[in-house]
């Protein structure tokens, strides 16, 4: 596999990566208090609780698609 077909996949896994992270917050938006009501069934998690754990969830996780999916595609483009 040459470095251009890498950066090509690498672009488009994250592509598909940051749709799901739009859906996860869409989700969250326009359903916070249904899924609230499901994870309380399983955990006593109170709601600034339950806020931080997802903020700091999808923070992550776009750190995780930059860091591992755009920076390393763009730098097999810089090279290539």
């Amino acid at each position: 596999m040459n470095t251009d077909t890498l950066a090509e996949l690498l672009l488009w896994s994250s592509l598909v990566h940051y749709l799901i992270l739009l859906l996860w917050f869409a989700g969250f938006v326009l359903a916070r208090e249904r899924i609230l009501r499901l994870h309380g069934r399983w955990f006593r998690l109170g709601e600034q609780q339950f806020d931080l754990i997802h903020y700091s969830a999808m923070a992550a996780y776009k750190l995780l698609i930059l860091f591992f999916g755009l920076v390393p595609a763009i730098m097999l483009k810089l090279i290539a």
